[in-house]
């Protein structure tokens, strides 16, 4: 396919030489581009393709590094990377572009972003930065009606709205609606409000009446008083007025024209700006137009239809979605809680079957841990299911609201470990240190469905802040000796020598490395607190090796170390976890990276016999 136009954009710059047709016809390569490549790859798309006007305008009217444009999570930031001069084949692939903003990729991404509501106190920062250092230049960001959803938002625009600073926000409003000023009259007035002309004349007609000796500054603050009257009754109160900027909108988000008018007068104010925009998720593509939330992040696909190159199938999400369901049947105090990932978190069964005991609260993390402590509090069974990234989030509500008065909360941790294509920002790596820093916490880690569903109703059947995690996969087949039925440990003899311990998903990894290397395995069921029997198992053992899908630092491998140590272990302990921040790679390729794959497993062990 050519891309005639989009081949001659070298530098952000070259946008700004284009004429509107131009404009129009490079929105539309860019569409086929994403289209093109995140077929291939998957990623997000639906979000992205509501994006291509608002980042065709933003590179027209803004001089990008100079001005920098900070994403909001980076969902929409595919056409942004493509018009600064990269090339998005193989993105969320390893050695290919991030999913996300990531600042060592481009000067244009100042600010790495994969979680939503902090683009704005992110803008404002470097606003500010640039004020104190004497850059009058504009810093821009750009938030999705989502993160709305989010209490950070609401922070930095308290505090934005008062900071005199050249930052503009754009509110790109692609599903619900913000405010009530929709409709044909709330789009002729923004069209009007948009041109340039409009703007001349007002600026013009304010410095007049200005000009105009003992009366104009009265006759000045008269006529701006009709104006906020008559404002008032078409556009309703508005609330980013009250927190102190100057709102323009709404507009067309696939109108480029409009689009430039707007953001010129956003530019040209020289003090907080909100730019109301209204889009399309998917807008271009008919599969993603129709089903929004299926194309939002998305495996590969055909393009000529949207069908999905592979199936995902049954997973651990699947099974928490089913268990819950099950659980819930028989006790009418169980209610679930999502911040905004109904479909990710396995809750869509739940949500259909049971609406008065399902809340998805949006994109608020903190808010759902404190409110599923009200829930307990008020005599209910909540399980708050959230990814093991978002739930960093919630950290002092878990320690704070949940845990110090100790409520019956049940935390479904989604995506935990090695996640994959997202990289660095959505890696399930930190929750284990987190949580075990907190007194009172019981940490679950299921290696199958079965252990999964026994892990849940027990978590249901004890008390205070009760977590179960599981990664982003399916259960894995493991050797027909190390099947067996769950409890909070399992210990399989082999050889005196040499004892493997891990949990969750490496389970089947090390059986299967034990098993040609004879070395015995423990697996972890209930890992944290550790049980002294675990420990008395371990210890006569001469050579220990824990593997372990977390940082080291504060890791299950950790508190064991520690425990063996106290028992006073004098043998070989060796600790295999994750190392740093995961960059973007398959879950393979990652696992083996940090030496957790089986045969980085069975050369552990080899080297430990020596």
């Amino acid at each position: 396919m050519e891309h005639k136009l989009l081949e001659s954009i070298k530098l952000a710059s070259d946008v700004k030489k284009l004429n509107m047709e131009q404009l129009n016809l490079l929105c539309g390569e860019l569409r086929d581009e994403i289209i093109e490549k995140v077929s291939e790859t998957g990623g997000h798309l639906a979000s992205n393709l509501g994006a291509v006007e608002l980042t065709v305008a933003l590179h027209y009217v803004f001089d990008s590094p100079n001005e920098p444009i900070i994403w909001d999570v980076g969902h929409q930031c595919y056409a942004h990377k493509i018009l600064t001069g990269r090339d998005i084949t193989g993105i969320r692939t390893e050695g290919g572009l991030s999913g996300f903003p990531k600042s060592a990729e481009s000067e244009h991404d100042l600010f790495v972003a994969g979680h939503a509501s902090t683009s704005v106190s992110a803008a404002l920062g470097i606003a500010e930065a640039k004020k104190i250092n004497g850059d009058r230049n504009s810093v821009v960001a750009v938030v999705g009606d989502g993160a709305c959803s989010g209490g950070m938002i609401y922070e930095a625009l308290n505090n934005a709205g008062r900071s005199g600073t050249n930052l503009v926000v754009v509110l790109n409003d692609n599903e619900m609606s913000i405010s009530p000023n929709v409709g044909a009259m709330a789009k002729y007035l923004a069209d009007i409000r948009s041109r340039e002309v409009y703007f001349r004349f007002k600026d013009s007609l304010e410095h007049t009446m200005l000009k105009i000796p003992f009366i104009g500054r009265g006759i000045f603050s008269a006529a701006r008083k009709i104006k906020t009257f008559f404002k008032d009754m078409f556009y309703s109160s508005n609330t980013f007025e009250h927190f102190g900027f100057v709102y323009l909108g709404p507009a067309d988000g696939h109108d480029v024209g409009m689009l430039i008018r707007t953001l010129r007068r956003a530019q040209s104010i020289k003090k907080p700006v909100l730019v109301h925009i209204n889009t399309v998720k998917g807008k271009g593509y008919a599969p993603a137009e129709q089903m929004p939330s299926k194309f939002h992040g998305v495996a590969p696909f055909y393009k000529e239809n949207g069908e999905l190159k592979k199936e995902s199938g049954y997973s651990f999400s699947s099974a928490f979605g089913e268990s819950l369901c099950r659980l819930a049947e028989k006790d009418d105090k169980i209610c679930a809680i999502t911040a905004a990932m109904t479909d990710g978190t396995g809750l869509r069964e739940f949500s259909e079957k049971y609406k008065e005991r399902f809340f998805d609260v949006g994109i608020a993390e903190e808010h759902a841990m404190t409110f599923a402590a009200g829930l307990a509090a008020g005599g209910m069974k909540p399980v708050f299911a959230v990814y093991s990234t978002f739930l960093q989030r919630a950290y002092d509500q878990v320690l704070h609201d949940a845990s110090i008065e100790p409520k019956h909360v049940v935390l479904g941790i989604d995506r935990a470990g090695i996640v994959g294509g997202d990289g660095e920002t959505h890696q399930g790596t930190f929750d284990i240190p987190i949580l075990t820093s907190i007194p009172g916490i019981t940490v679950y880690c299921p290696s199958n469905y079965a252990e999964l569903d026994k892990n849940l109703e027990t978590a249901f059947s004890s008390c205070g802040v009760q977590a179960v995690r599981y990664p982003r996969d399916k259960e894995k087949e493991v050797p027909e000796k190390f099947s067996r039925e769950y409890g909070d440990f399992d210990y399989f003899a082999g050889s005196e020598d040499c004892l493997i311990i891990a949990y969750g998903r490496l389970f089947a990894e090390a059986a299967f490395a034990a098993e040609e290397t004879g070395a015995s395995v423990l697996k972890l069921g209930k890992v944290f607190p550790i049980e002294h029997d675990v420990i008395k198992t371990a210890e006569k053992y001469n050579k220990i090796i824990f593997f372990e899908e977390s940082v080291e630092f504060g890791s299950i491998a950790e508190h064991f170390g520690a425990m063996l140590n106290s028992s006073g272990f004098t043998g070989k302990y060796e600790i295999h976890c994750v190392s740093g921040f995961v960059p973007h790679m398959n879950v393979e390729n990652a696992m083996k990276l940090h030496g957790l794959d089986r045969e980085s497993m069975k050369k552990a062990v080899k080297e430990a016999l020596k």
